[in-house]
């Protein structure tokens, strides 16, 4: 009975040794897979993340899982423009802004810069007013618009309202700004650094993302007691022999900062919007989608809300509503943020309401000969400029870099705090593949500089396949003020130039026939509208779906 016995215990401590070696060494995520290393810190030993579970998205944001899609693909084209040629792309899963950008959401931004650099500073004076939407948007020479002129914009009655006379260069100043606060707010409220940081900015002690990540020191213009002033501050990190403490900042490895906040792509937005989930059979698409809604009318077909619009657009001439009553659609202009139904990825006023600004650079031709993977075309690749002592540059309050645009509007594009960047060199080119130089906004659009037959030496402007318009702006040497040349020659051909961006979706001043989310036009760059807005999206990190194990059918 006693052998027995022995036997049962012996057996008993022969599986709970197996099964804890094996979760030593194979199935625990605290121990390397490579060497059996402790990776959670302790004993000097270098931490990582080893419970990260999924990307939390951030404010505003709704999850949309990525695929493949007919991108360019219209049920019309009566104006013959011929860049809509059907494209078959694959899109990453991103977030997207739940709705456009509201006036609340964009006053915000404005006075933190109010706050923090204060325009009645004369070297700040211009990155609050290269902040401030065009109001002068509304008017029209034979029309009556004092009303959105004045009021807009700032009056509690349109706080929900999408923000209108932005440019582009404003929405993406916009977006670089609110990383920085949601990530800011996230390190506070995880307990690594204090609040007084977030609520004191002044222009000597701005938090940036990019700058935390790569010289955390320089944040806050140094001041430990914001920088380490969390509860969770004096858990981060581990002493080295000489008791100084060591990884005490959050870094990019912890998963605790969110991605950038950015304009979307071409791709990304007409993906979202077409919202093709609800017509899908297996891996196929059935039938074909008109709209971001099912069915091929802009009127509601449900019994509850039979023949509501379900958009917020112009119906016809002298028609930007209906008649007052039933068959009105409640908006002459814009119309609040979520009037209508969302899509099938729970986005509002993918169609309508106001068009919006994308990331891309326009050419009429999408190249998905070189590439049907995320595609884009704007990219300027950069790197951060570093000293002589080897540490990276990080602008001061003396160093604003501002941006002239061709209107002669001036606007802060590297704020105080930001780190300074340049364009890459050889030393990251040299012998790639997949790229070779820093500017590839114009790569293989169809210009001569595309042909093997274009002389690379000669720079006549008729070398230029968008031969559009360059104004010039100058500065009087003897007085200051600025110049204007406008460029009036009769032999330019085209608009299009590396300066004019995509435009999506309708608006309210549009017909129907933008509301198709294939549709495209551009815009200047540097100019603004009273039917233009935007909205966010944010990369997904990690998996492509937010469920894993799901069933696929």
């Amino acid at each position: 009975m006693k052998c027995k016995s022995y036997w049962k215990v012996f057996l008993i401590l022969s599986v709970v040794v197996s099964v804890t070696s094996c979760s030593l060494f194979q199935n625990d995520d605290k121990y390397s897979s490579a060497t059996g290393w402790d990776l959670s810190g302790r004993d000097g030993g270098v931490e990582y993340q080893t419970d990260y579970r999924e990307q939390e998205p951030g404010p505003n944001l709704v999850f949309v899982e990525g695929g493949t899609f007919t991108m360019g693909k219209v049920q019309d084209d009566p104006m013959k423009d011929w860049n809509n040629t059907p494209t078959q792309q694959h899109v990453q899963s991103f977030y997207m802004d739940e709705h456009e950008v509201t006036n609340l959401m964009y006053l915000e931004y404005l006075d933190w810069l109010k706050k923090t650099f204060p325009p009645t500073e004369s070297n700040f004076r211009n990155i609050y007013y290269g902040a401030v939407p065009d109001t002068l948007v509304w008017r029209n020479p034979l029309g009556f618009n004092e009303n959105m002129t004045n009021n807009y914009l700032r009056h509690p009655a349109y706080r929900k309202y999408p923000v209108v006379g932005v440019n582009w260069v404003q929405a993406v100043e916009f977006s670089k700004w609110r990383t920085d606060r949601v990530n800011e707010l996230r390190l506070e409220k995880e307990g690594y650094t204090s609040e007084t940081g977030r609520l004191e900015s002044a222009a000597t002690s701005v938090f940036t993302t990019e700058t935390y990540i790569n010289t955390p020191t320089q944040v806050y213009g140094g001041d430990e007691e914001k920088l380490l002033g969390g509860r969770q501050s004096d858990n981060k990190g581990y002493e080295d022999e000489n008791g100084e403490r060591r990884n005490k900042f959050v870094q990019q490895k912890d998963g605790v900062l969110l991605p950038d906040y950015r304009l979307p792509t071409e791709a990304e937005w007409e993906y979202a919007a077409l919202g093709q989930t609800s017509i899908r059979d297996f891996n196929s698409y059935r039938g074909r989608k008109k709209y971001p809604w099912d069915g091929r009318y802009t009127r509601s077909e449900n019994r509850k809300s039979l023949g509501d619009q379900k958009a917020n657009f112009k119906q016809g001439s002298g028609d930007y509503g209906g008649i007052g009553g039933w068959s009105d659609d409640g908006a002459d202009i814009t119309e609040e943020v979520k009037s209508f139904e969302p899509n099938d990825y729970g986005l509002y006023d993918m169609a309508g309401n106001v068009a919006e600004w994308v990331a891309d650079v326009y050419r009429p031709i999408v190249d998905n000969e070189f590439n049907d993977f995320n595609y884009y075309r704007g990219n300027v690749y950069t790197k951060n400029v570093i000293k002589d002592d080897g540490t990276v540059k990080v602008l001061d309050a003396s160093e604003v870099v501002y941006d002239t645009l061709p209107n002669a509007k001036i606007v802060a594009v590297n704020l105080p705090g930001e780190i300074q960047k340049q364009p890459i060199d050889e030393e990251e080119t040299y012998m790639r593949t997949q790229f070779d130089e820093s500017y590839n906004v114009n790569y293989r659009d169809g210009d001569k500089a595309s042909s093997v037959y274009f002389d690379q030496t000669s720079t006549a402007v008729d070398n230029k396949m968008y031969n559009s318009p360059e104004n010039e702006i100058t500065v009087d040497p003897n007085t200051g003020k600025m110049v204007r040349k406008k460029d009036e020659s009769n032999n330019r051909s085209t608009l299009i130039d590396d300066k004019v961006r995509v435009l999506k979706g309708g608006s309210w001043r549009d017909r129907a026939y933008w509301l198709d989310p294939a549709q495209r036009r551009y815009y200047p760059q540097h100019m603004a509208t009273d039917y233009i807005g935007f909205r966010n999206a944010m990369s997904k990190v990690g998996s492509k779906s937010n469920q894993k194990g799901r069933t696929r059918n």
